[in-house]
């Protein structure tokens, strides 16, 4: 159990359904040739909302997460995402160039393994200022004050601008993937394991950052995580994956203290008794 296991969610903060979904799936399944990586997964995800996706390796938990993000490809089901510019629209129907724009503007994707969503060999201000230039900013000025606000917005001393992401700590590097992502104001984003690999109170910090931001700048997000104290502290609700299947989901804190299936009862049991 890590450090943040104390800290808890104010029940009040959980927003309240809107009328139209940002995010609708239906029947979802992915198969990797005979072998099933998830299968009849379906929910809606509102504004300002975070889901939180749990289970053990294996269980499907990434697997959703890519059909979502559109990282792969569904064998069966549908993804819908309620986008501003367009309206709504099946993800994986869209055409390759405005799945990628989505990425650049409405979405984002933090990846449990920092280097993968950086660029090591440019400056941190250059991986921050990236993502604006995406998207037609083009004044240095601007994109390099834009850096600088970011960079302080997750803890990192602004007079690091221009260091190389790879003399950075696991920490510091994961918060500036952050930065990377928020940078252009997504509407939703997809976190993979955010805290894993960190150190009890690097993780705990890391939280604390994630949480805040979250609640300030009213993301909606999906967060998968095998750790029962990180969905807690981040997600209004959450769902238990198993085989490839949900096998429970509700209210965050209604599941994990008051868990119906028994794989449920067994995840909760095993963080209480470690």
């Amino acid at each position: 159990m890590t450090a943040a296991c104390a800290a808890t969610r104010d029940p009040q903060a959980v927003p309240a359904t809107a009328a139209a979904p940002l995010l609708a799936v239906e029947g979802l399944g992915k198969w990797y040739g005979p072998r099933l990586g998830c299968r009849d997964v379906s929910f809606t995800l509102h504004p300002g909302e975070v889901l939180g996706v749990v289970g053990e390796s294996g269980s499907g938990k990434t697997t959703l997460l890519g059909c979502l993000s559109g990282g792969l490809t569904p064998t069966t089901g549908r993804v819908a995402y309620h986008s501003e510019a367009w309206g709504p629209a099946d993800v994986h129907a869209l055409p390759e160039g405005r799945r990628r724009l989505l990425m650049r503007t409405e979405w984002g994707f933090v990846r449990q393994n920092p280097r993968d969503g950086l660029r090591l060999g440019v400056s941190a201000g250059a991986n921050i200022g990236e993502r604006p230039m995406a998207v037609g900013a083009r004044h240095y000025g601007h994109i390099r004050a834009r850096a600088l606000d970011w960079l302080s917005r997750v803890e990192i001393d602004p007079a690091r601008l221009d260091d190389r992401p790879a003399s950075f700590s696991g920490g510091m590097q994961q918060r500036l993937q952050i930065a990377r992502v928020l940078v252009n104001g997504p509407r939703l984003v997809f976190m993979d394991e955010p805290t894993g690999g960190l150190d009890v109170s690097v993780q705990a910090r890391l939280l604390d950052l994630l949480r805040d931001l979250v609640a300030r700048l009213g993301l909606s997000a999906v967060i998968v995580t095998h750790d029962l104290a990180v969905a807690r502290l981040l997600a209004h609700r959450l769902m238990v994956m198993k085989d490839g299947r949900v096998v429970e989901e509700g209210l965050t804190d209604q599941v994990l203290d008051d868990p119906h299936h028994p794989y449920t009862q067994l995840l909760v049991s095993s963080v209480l008794q470690a």
